[in-house]
């Protein structure tokens, strides 16, 4: 196993995400590698946590990358957090980001949690998605 394809994985996913009509139309440039300093206001996603696991019989070259895309919104409901998140989810399962160490094998949904935070001011949806990566 390797991980030298998580960053070119991470960059990938960003591409995709910010590229995507359905997901900029929501929440415009509003998607995040990294926050930006201070309070956010309106709606965003930003990419989160990552777990990689071996998957390689002999040759070293798959690996599992588990990772969290959150939506983070101050709408009064979950109406537009899981629009928002639904247009994340649309954009990413069976996508093949161009890479630039690596291809992806797949990419699939595998569970989201939705909730209220901060007191109930915010409504957040964290989401796990897995892809297979090949280190080629």
């Amino acid at each position: 196993m390797s991980y030298g394809t998580a960053q070119a994985l991470q960059a990938g996913i960003f591409e995709v995400l910010t590229g995507d009509a359905a997901l900029t139309s929501l929440v415009g440039s509003a998607s995040y590698d990294e926050l930006p300093p201070g309070p956010v206001d309106g709606a965003y996603v930003s990419l989160g946590v990552e777990d990689v696991r071996d998957l390689s019989a002999n040759d070293g070259g798959l690996a599992a990358h588990s990772f969290g895309v959150s939506v983070v919104s101050q709408a009064e409901g979950f109406s537009e957090p899981k629009a928002i998140a639904a247009a994340v989810s649309d954009a990413l399962v069976d996508a093949t980001p161009a890479l630039s160490r690596g291809r992806v094998v797949s990419l699939r949904f595998v569970k989201a949690r939705a909730r209220r935070v901060r007191a109930g001011q915010l409504r957040r949806i964290d989401m796990t998605f897995r892809a297979i990566v090949e280190d080629d």
